[in-house]
């Protein structure tokens, strides 16, 4: 009796913590939602000469979603909510056309966005810029890549006192070996591939030779191009940049900044703000009309198009790890079922599948190809490239008829591998043993808790060099060559997409809207609208799925900041699947 007593109080005390968790998160909805509603406005008016206020102080993801629990999340931390970049490209252009809207105010802060992202805002920009109307940028601080942002505007101001930063490209890696040593876990690792370094920070404490020579190249290639659009852009030739690069112009006069050419003026922010009461024809005691990108983007403008379009093009969105543990992450089942519902749709006459991601998953990336492959074969499939589209993220991109990718675009990576770590060392140190009985040899294969034999070893050597083989296989199917010309510039190794039209892993560089076009011409349609694909989930059932996903992870994306990404993929690598085709993960270019 007193045993059912303890589990009976167990099994209340569980059920009150657990009530008590739900009727937390619902809290946190309701106040998400309160705030969502407070700060909307379904009416939003725009009056003659507003200025569209870019203003990009948080992360900005491919598309966003209606997530009330990450928006609570955000109001409750004062830290600023994602942004998508679809809205932030449809709002430039609507504004390019729309008669109310004089101009485009930016105010880049601290940017959170792949170099890639950034460069499709950049080219939206200077599309709008045909338009004659005006692009204004100022901010306190600019930091490398919010610069590169601002770079396209008609002025650049920083406030006197502010700091600019310029210095050129730096990646750098953590390695993990050493600590692993000392906790007794030692890592094995079977791989293919000489460039495949994901592996690297778990059986190294510094970078590999081919490693090395793979990021001085894609990392060149990039800052090469970041310096002639800056220089196309300022007027700077790329010499000049560089020199200004060695200087470390962040930590020297202001006034040097626009003697260099780099900004035209230092000013506080209510001097713009005159500036552009000028520029709107607005009295010195009146504001300015301004409307940010969240609000805009509820504003509809006339596209010019007639009618109501009934052929569409699939916008299908595959962002994140493959099969990885975070929600946020590309679930191949369901973007498999996305694919194959847009293949069977007969009003949907062409797919561009937007791909930003660093792999993941060896067999979900072989899941999602297939779709792709059968896609392609009923209607034209053009594949948009991102920040990353490297190792699984390129697997799942290669079947499709035509690859877009930006300059600055990190993809390749054809390479796979597993990692099993073999923690005896650390079990001896706190006391565990194990022992077992088992009925064939290979029973215990994998174990974490001893060593590889020599034959375990073989068997998953033997397993990698044949998901290599189907790897190299795909790809070579897709791109019209042979494996053994893929090997050659696969082994794991990543280039930049401008590095990857050279060696035919991409067919041109470009924006969304140029795939889009593309696709457009093979499906030879006039009329057609997008539709952006899978679609997302209504608040509700978004705040159901955050209750019963990782809320973990959720909430430590808003805490940890950049830091997150880390925790998703020794998440990702702990709990995934053993075999893997990623991108060496902790790189970080800044």
């Amino acid at each position: 009796m007193k045993q059912f007593f303890k589990f009976f109080l167990a099994v209340v005390l569980g059920g009150l913590v657990t009530f008590g968790i739900v009727i937390f998160f619902i809290f946190v909805f309701i106040a998400g939602m309160a705030a969502v509603a407070g700060s909307g406005d379904d009416n939003v008016k725009i009056k003659e000469n507003t200025v569209l206020v870019l203003n990009i102080d948080g992360p900005v993801v491919e598309r966003t979603s209606n997530d009330p629990f990450a928006e609570a999340i955000s109001a409750m931390q004062n830290i600023p909510g994602a942004i998508g970049l679809n809205v932030i490209l449809k709002d430039i252009r609507k504004a390019k056309r729309d008669k109310n809207i004089a101009g485009i105010y930016i105010e880049p802060g601290m940017v959170d966005a792949g170099f890639a992202t950034l460069e499709e805002i950049r080219n939206a920009l200077i599309d709008f810029k045909e338009s004659g109307k005006f692009i204004i940028s100022f901010a306190p601080v600019y930091s490398q890549r919010a610069y590169y942002l601002a770079s396209v505007a008609d002025s650049i101001y920083l406030n006197p006192s502010g700091l600019l930063e310029f210095k050129g490209l730096y990646a750098q890696r953590v390695f993990y070996r050493g600590t692993l040593e000392k906790l007794g876990v030692d890592m094995q690792v079977v791989k293919h591939g000489k460039f495949k370094s994901a592996v690297e920070p778990f059986i190294r404490d510094n970078m590999s030779e081919p490693a090395r020579l793979q990021t001085e190249t894609y990392i060149n290639s990039i800052w090469g191009h970041l310096l002639g659009k800056i220089s196309e852009q300022r007027g700077i030739s790329r010499d000049s940049l560089m020199k200004l690069a060695d200087e470390m112009v962040m930590f020297r006069d202001q006034e040097s900044l626009v003697d260099a050419g780099l900004i035209d003026g230092l000013k506080y922010k209510d001097e713009v703000i005159s500036d552009l009461k000028k520029l709107t024809g607005r009295n010195d005691d009146e504001d300015v009309r301004s409307v940010s990108v969240k609000k805009y983007s509820k504003v509809y403008v006339r596209s010019g198009k007639k009618g109501f379009a009934k052929d569409k093009i699939a916008l299908i969105y595959a962002e994140g790890e493959i099969d990885g543990v975070s929600r946020d992450g590309i679930d191949s089942k369901e973007l498999s079922k996305t694919i194959r519902k847009a293949r069977r749709d007969s009003s949907i006459k062409a797919i561009v599948l937007r791909v930003n991601s660093p792999g993941g998953s060896a067999l979900g990336s072989e899941i999602i190809w297939r779709e792709v492959k059968l896609a392609k074969e009923v209607k034209p499939v053009v594949v948009s490239m991102g920040d990353l589209a490297a190792s699984g993220g390129y697997y799942i991109s290669c079947a499709a008829d035509k690859i877009i990718a930006q300059p600055v675009t990190l993809t390749g990576s054809i390479g796979i591998f597993g990692l099993i770590p073999n923690t005896q060392g650390l079990m001896k140190k706190i006391g565990l043993s194990f022992d077992g009985v088992k009925t064939n040899k290979f029973a215990d294969m994998p174990s974490t808790v001893r060593p590889f034999t020599q034959d375990e070893k073989q068997l998953m050597q033997a397993y990698i060099e044949m998901g290599y083989k189907t790897f190299i296989t795909r790809c070579a199917d897709g791109r019209n060559t042979t494996p053994g010309k893929i090997d050659e510039i696969g082994q794991g190794r990543v280039w930049s997409g401008e590095n990857a039209v050279s060696i035919n892993l991409v067919d041109t560089l470009g924006n969304i809207s140029d795939a889009i076009e593309m696709a457009k011409n093979m499906a030879k349609l006039d009329n057609y609208r997008i539709v952006e694909l899978p679609k997302i989930p209504d608040p509700f059932e978004q705040f159901i799925k955050d209750l019963t996903g990782d809320v973990k992870m959720t909430i430590g994306k808003h805490i940890l900041g950049e830091d997150y990404k880390l925790l998703r993929t020794v998440e990702s690598l702990k709990n995934g699947y053993q075999i893997q085709a990623r991108l060496p993960f902790d790189m970080s270019v800044n």
